[in-house]
């Protein structure tokens, strides 16, 4: 998957100007985790300043993902089907290392003893763009979830299980939250 990202802002003289066109410089395909893809494609650590167009804050590599009371992250994730983990030739201790690099903050937040379940600080809308996901609680209740169906999530502990047969790509704005 490669997801196109047009960029406008203002040039000098106040117009209207592409900034950027292709692909988000720190999307990655994950090698150990087969058909697991991340696109972040925007961040902003604060509110952010119109002003004047601003530097590319996805040119950070190693960069966290997980915005600080009141920035936002913008991605895009393709969550392969759960049997792909579940195949004897996948090798978790290969795939680790790969999340934290491709999705830097989000994947500190992973419980190892409950591989997939995390929380993060933030408020998070997200949208099912393709295939169907579930999203799993800590109660254990989980919500099939299909294109165009849309969750609002509060700082909820949760998981995203693919069951199906076909990749599953949602779309996520990540709002840092104060914690409280």
């Amino acid at each position: 998957m490669t997801v196109r990202r047009v960029v406008t802002g203002k040039n000098a003289s106040g117009k209207s100007v592409v900034v950027s066109d292709g692909p988000s410089p720190r999307e990655m395909a994950l090698k150990h985790t087969p058909g697991f893809v991340s696109a972040p494609i925007w961040m902003s650590e604060a509110t952010p300043s119109l002003s004047a167009v601003a530097n590319d804050p996805m040119s950070k590599a190693g960069a966290s993902l997980l915005p600080t009371a009141g920035g936002s992250t913008f991605m895009i994730v393709t969550f392969p089907p759960d049997s792909v983990m579940m195949s004897p030739d996948f090798d978790p201790a290969k795939a680790g290392p790969e999340h934290l690099v491709a999705t830097p903050g989000i994947a500190e937040t992973f419980e190892m003893e409950n591989p997939g379940m995390h929380t993060t600080p933030t408020v998070d809308y997200a949208v099912v763009l393709d295939g169907e996901i579930w999203l799993e609680l800590d109660d254990g209740e989980t919500v099939n979830l299909k294109p165009r169906d849309t969750i609002v999530q509060q700082a909820a502990r949760h998981g995203w299980r693919n069951k199906g047969s076909k990749p599953a790509t949602l779309a996520f704005v990540l709002l840092g939250a104060e914690v409280r």
